[in-house]
């Protein structure tokens, strides 16, 4: 069983959640799909058996030997990556979109194509069972492709390893990386909290996962920070059908555990919140 766990918004306390969730499964696959900010190999400390190399584009370099500084590729860059410097074209990798315009255009053919490869991949176990992970590099882009790789790996790796259940840690609001994480999942956890903002994001996460037709959950974390608008979320989640599988009341705790280096499970295993989150995640699993 796949599972994904995402939020409308960041800061829900989504990562720290699912987290926990990976705690109480034994041989379970953990895939960190946020992977513009990968965070759970900083909780887990996984041991590495594999790094791949992710190629996310391709961005232009200039042969300073050939160019003749022109400016032609400077005019044109829609992107305000080229710019003139002591009669050559410079190019800051950064801005470059990797369009490909420049090298087209470019009269002695002095820029060139180059594969971006600073992205890793990486596959490995912890403490709770096996682990996928991706570390976009700064600037780089295709972070949707990056989550697809690195779910086929963690596909193969669960059939392999026998893993029951996988946990899919996903980046926060509704973009292109959190399509590739709830596709073809079988169920969707949406983390949200008591918050204007956080209501209003997750109406939307619930509208997007509707559309791929997913059994949804919700939790509601730190709900006793603002209980009027955690009660105006309850209500909305029963007019729309959609479970809410845990009120977690904001405990310092949670901070406690990760400054620990623990998730709240492993931190405090017979907590109040520690009760809340078993039950949420055996909800999760074995509800139709």
């Amino acid at each position: 069983m796949e599972i994904a766990v995402i939020s409308g918004k960041g800061g829900t306390g989504k990562s720290s959640i699912s987290a926990a969730f990976m705690s109480l499964v034994s041989n379970v696959m953990a895939v960190d799909c946020d992977v513009d900010a990968s965070n759970l190999y900083l909780l887990f400390h996984p041991f590495h058996d594999k790094e791949l190399v992710f190629v996310s584009g391709k961005h232009a370099k200039v042969d300073n030997e050939v160019c003749i500084g022109c400016g032609r590729c400077e005019e044109l860059c829609r992107f305000d990556a080229i710019e003139m410097t002591q009669g050559k074209a410079v190019i800051d990798e950064i801005s470059c979109d990797g369009c490909a315009l420049c090298y087209r255009i470019c009269p002695v053919d002095a820029i060139t194509m180059i594969p971006v490869d600073k992205s890793r991949m990486y596959i490995g176990t912890f403490r709770h069972g096996n682990m996928v992970y991706g570390r976009l590099a700064p600037g780089e882009e295709n972070s949707g492709k990056m989550v697809n790789q690195i779910r086929e790996i963690s596909k193969n790796i669960a059939k392999e390893k026998l893993c029951p259940v996988t946990i899919l840690d996903g980046p926060p609001g509704i973009g292109c990386p959190v399509l590739s994480t709830i596709t073809g999942v079988d169920k969707v956890v949406i983390v949200t909290e008591p918050t204007l903002s956080g209501f209003s994001d997750l109406k939307r996460a619930v509208e997007l996962v509707r559309q791929y037709s997913l059994p949804t959950y919700v939790i509601i974390n730190k709900c006793t920070l603002n209980q009027t608008v955690a009660r105006q979320v309850e209500d909305w989640c029963a007019e729309k059908n959609v479970p809410v599988v845990a009120l977690l009341p904001f405990s310092p705790e949670m901070v406690e555990a990760l400054v620990e280096g623990k998730t709240i499970v492993e931190y405090r295993p017979q907590s109040d919140m520690t009760n809340l989150l078993k039950k949420a995640l055996s909800e999760i699993l074995f509800k139709i």
